[in-house]
């Protein structure tokens, strides 16, 4: 195998996965996420050095083609000048996980993350085995006036199409993004809110004439209470919805989340997902690609960036699944690591660098390219059960 054949190969898979892009736009994609996974390292010059030496091209010449990939189209030189379409990558990224995706379950989050007094990135993603895969982001100047409010229902709008009707998507936030706007549009989109609220509002259960304080329902250590009623008194913000409440030993303060789903078709313990995300803006940083050190300042351009490392992190969280689950059987030098790496009741490596150390073994030892081949869900943490909760009973909350 050619030095540069693994890095034809993963240049296929990307044009092949996202058709909407240029031939010359995918080619520049897959180098950026081909080095950043290779050396865990977003710097330019680290990736363009990289890809030098593996391609035995000069170094300025590769790093120009990065360069320009971050570039708007009257930015760049020459004649024939491309705009990177990053809303049409992002839903051929989460379409592109849908195509690998065993099951019909998807949970997706909302959150934010910042660096530094420079950018705050607003991050719709996926999450997935203990870390989140970014799937659709805004990159905004960090200290800069203004809702968010049109961001996220840009996000969330931009990503429907790619989700199949047919399947159950929950999506998580906590109680710093909850909005009435955001439930409804969520709702409206065929999803399933989950999202978190704080302690200080009230709730009226369906059949009651009384507003309960959310700290009346659940107001000691290992209680949880569920059912359908209306949320919040002021008429201007009542919502009708479901009410999953549970103050679990290990948290300082009870969840309290609010759902269009029935309380038998759902459980409190998924909001648990929520934190996977945290992990995937870890990956994107010290735990992976080390974004922390960009010297980037303008938004646009690195929001390109993170395109690569999504793809990058697609790639690494794909192997890493082949490597835990043992599923993959197109590989017989795959080695055998399910029960070495059992994570119950922890997990002991992330998949995004379990993925990546057995791509370095394959490169070391001039195996082919492990290409992206299932994703694999674990099952939704399961409603809990007596013994693990003391259910609050209605009837003796204080009249």
């Amino acid at each position: 195998m050619s030095r540069s054949e693994s890095l034809l190969q993963w240049t296929a898979c990307v044009s092949s996965n996202l058709p909407q892009l240029s031939r010359s736009q995918a080619r520049v994609l897959a180098w950026w996420s081909f080095g950043i996974a290779m050396t865990g390292n977003c710097g330019r010059y680290t990736v363009a050095t990289f890809l030098c030496l593996l391609c035995g091209q000069k170094v300025n010449t590769v790093e120009q083609r990065l360069y320009e990939w971050c570039l708007d189209a009257e930015d760049k030189a020459g004649k024939h000048r491309q705009e990177l379409a990053l809303t049409t990558c992002q839903l051929a990224l989460l379409q592109w996980i849908v195509r690998l995706w065993v099951g019909t379950q998807l949970a997706l989050t909302l959150d934010a993350t910042s660096l530094g007094d420079r950018f705050v990135v607003l991050a719709v993603s996926v999450v997935y085995r203990g870390c989140g895969i970014p799937v659709a982001w805004v990159v905004l100047p960090a200290g800069k006036k203004g809702a968010w409010r049109k961001e996220w229902l840009r996000l969330l709008r931009l990503l429907r199409p790619a989700v199949p009707p047919d399947w159950t998507v929950i999506v998580l936030a906590d109680r710093g993004l909850y909005a009435g706007w955001l439930y409804r549009r969520i709702v409206r989109l065929h999803w399933h809110p989950f999202l978190r609220i704080n302690n200080g509002a009230k709730f009226r259960p369906a059949g009651r004439a009384r507003w309960y304080w959310l700290k009346e329902l659940v107001g000691t250590v290992g209680q949880q209470w569920q059912g359908q009623g209306s949320c919040f008194k002021d008429s201007a913000s009542r919502l009708e919805c479901t009410l999953l409440a549970w103050w679990a030993e290990t948290n300082e303060d009870p969840w309290f989340i609010l759902t269009d789903l029935a309380p038998t078709e759902s459980a409190v313990t998924w909001y648990g997902l929520r934190a996977w995300c945290e992990q995937g803006f870890k990956c994107n940083k010290r735990g992976g690609w080390q974004w922390q050190l960009t010297h980037m300042h303008h938004p646009e351009r690195a929001a390109r960036i993170w395109m690569a490392m999504a793809v990058a992190t697609l790639w690494m969280v794909s192997v890493g699944t082949d490597l835990e689950c043992g599923t993959n059987l197109d590989d017989p030098d795959l080695p055998d690591l399910h029960t070495l790496l059992d994570h119950q009741p922890k997990r002991r490596i992330r998949l995004h660098r379990l993925g990546r150390l057995w791509l370095l073994v394959k490169a070391i030892t001039r195996q082919g390219l492990h290409l992206p081949k299932l994703l694999i869900p674990e099952p939704w943490p399961t409603q809990l059960s007596p013994a693990q909760a003391v259910f609050a009973n209605l009837s003796e909350v204080p009249t």
